[in-house]
């Protein structure tokens, strides 16, 4: 058993973020800020034999889990991505340690809450936002097993329902742009983009009157310049409106993004978490 130098880390998030994933960067809102830190003076590589050291622990609700090298590659780079060409393996720093301890705080918080992922929900996601929900291909791509690609996946499929039943914000959907015409001209007009900009209006169109509701929205403002019926839009005043549907979400997931750090810190406050130097 190795020497260990334990170091206490801070638990909490300073920027607007969430709980990542090394597998689904992206996929829910950020990344959690690198804490700092590294391996320290000492072992930076470990046998195969010594994958299942004990590299750090956590301590939540008076409990304390030990987390070893081998939990900490699997979520973070995959064991076989630090594997060297000795047959030795890469030690995670640091920050992968903490990072990997805050990734199952809100985990288990969000367990305790009741959520949970099957089979069939782990799918559908990966589908979503990977494109397809062959495991063994999807982590070839970020250096990790069939199996751990799903069981990180799994976890980010519980809290992502965490998430959005503690956060009051709602964000829409991500606007998608229009069809830009085949010969490229801006001024082009038609039907579809007049009943693309209503529908990002919403209520800020008179359908029944065929103009503006109101003149005070941000559609109308952007837009008024534009002629504008139920039938009739020009391609650059679609643009126009897509570009206000990006502001608004864009502002709307930021203030999304900054309850979901305050609800994480104030989990995390709860949590303690200890990273081990492994001396030589």
């Amino acid at each position: 058993m190795p020497e260990i130098d334990t170091k206490h880390w801070n638990m909490k998030i300073v920027l607007p973020v969430v709980c990542v994933l090394a597998l689904v960067v992206g996929v829910l809102l950020g990344h959690y800020l690198p804490v700092g830190g590294s391996t320290g003076i000492g072992k930076t590589v470990v046998s195969e034999g010594e994958l299942d050291t004990n590299i750090g622990s956590y301590t939540i609700d008076g409990k304390t889990e030990n987390i070893t090298v081998r939990q900490v590659l699997e979520a973070s780079t995959g064991v076989e991505a630090a594997k060297q060409k000795d047959g030795s393996y890469a030690v995670p720093a640091m920050e992968k340690v903490v990072g990997y301890a805050r990734n199952k705080v809100i985990l288990k918080e969000a367990e305790k809450a009741g959520f949970s992922a099957s089979d069939d929900d782990v799918s559908e996601y990966a589908k979503t936002n990977l494109k397809t929900d062959d495991y063994e291909a999807i982590g070839k791509q970020y250096g990790f097993s069939a199996d751990a690609t799903k069981e990180l996946l799994r976890q980010a499929v519980t809290i992502e329902k965490y998430r959005n039943s503690v956060v009051t914000t709602k964000v829409p959907e991500l606007p998608t742009a229009p069809q830009a015409p085949s010969d490229g001209n801006k001024e082009t007009t038609s039907e579809e983009y007049a009943k693309y900009i209503i529908s990002l209006a919403g209520n800020e169109w008179d359908a029944e009157k065929n103009t503006w509701a109101s003149t005070d929205g941000a559609y109308y403002q952007a837009l008024n310049g534009y002629s504008i019926s139920n039938d009739s839009a020009s391609y650059e005043a679609a643009l126009a409106a897509y570009n206000v549907a990006g502001g608004n979400y864009k502002q709307v997931a930021t203030q999304a993004a900054a309850e979901w750090r305050e609800i994480v810190n104030k989990v995390l406050d709860k949590a303690s978490v200890t990273a081990y130097s492994m001396a030589l």
